[in-house]
């Protein structure tokens, strides 16, 4: 069974004016969908879209594991627990909030920054903050975040090529265009999959997507 969540559909936030523009793929701040809460622990798939000097201010998270993938540019983070990285495309950065964490992001760059931001509830809420950064992840080799029962697949299929998918899964294209139940998707896509036949991703051009693999039934 699979449920295709389109681009177009996504909810505007952000904040153009100060060049922050965001597209939301569930309900999120002052957006409310009863019906479009989560799904499984997926609580946020954000697209972010900073201009050069753009970012968001020192702000507080917690119980939530969020991993960031940049598209295009850097990405500049900064913690309250000591870190300060630069996030580059190709990376894998993943904060687990814990009892309670802030963090700065910006684009310090003078270019355009594109990242997608997943947040995902933990299986045991609260903890000590913690930080990873994986550098150049390899496609076919899974990023595990146990805290929520969870590990991220980046697939990158060529023209004519099929993957599998998993049996319980949440997937965003992030560039290229590939068909999945008979279904077309583009950049900005998303499908969620809930059992059944293994519908697998077809690519018609080269692609990328991330693909989140869910225990079933949480």
């Amino acid at each position: 069974m699979i449920s295709v969540r389109r681009s177009t559909d996504r909810f505007r936030g952000g904040d153009p004016a100060a060049g922050v523009e965001s597209l939301h793929a569930f309900s999120f701040g002052h957006f409310y969908d009863p019906d479009n809460l989560r799904f499984g622990p997926v609580l946020a798939c954000n697209e972010e879209r900073l201009a050069p000097g753009a970012g968001f201010d020192e702000h507080p998270h917690s119980h939530t594991e969020i991993v960031t993938w940049v598209v295009e540019g850097e990405l500049t983070h900064l913690d309250s627990a000591g870190h300060a990285t630069v996030v580059r495309p190709g990376d894998v950065q993943h904060l687990s909030a814990g009892d309670g964490v802030r963090h700065v992001e910006r684009n310090a760059g003078d270019v355009p920054l594109v990242f997608v931001q997943m947040w995902l509830a933990p299986l045991v809420p609260g903890g000590e903050p913690s930080y990873g950064l994986v550098r150049e992840v390899a496609a076919g080799i899974p990023y595990e975040v146990p805290a929520a029962g969870a590990a991220l697949h980046v697939l990158r299929p060529g023209p004519g090529e099929r993957m599998p998918l998993p049996e319980t899964a949440y997937l965003h294209v992030v560039r290229g265009q590939v068909a999945c139940g008979g279904e077309e998707l583009g950049p900005g896509d998303s499908v969620r999959v809930s059992g059944g036949p293994d519908p697998g991703i077809t690519a018609a051009t080269a692609a990328e997507v991330l693909v989140w693999e869910l225990a079933a039934g949480q």
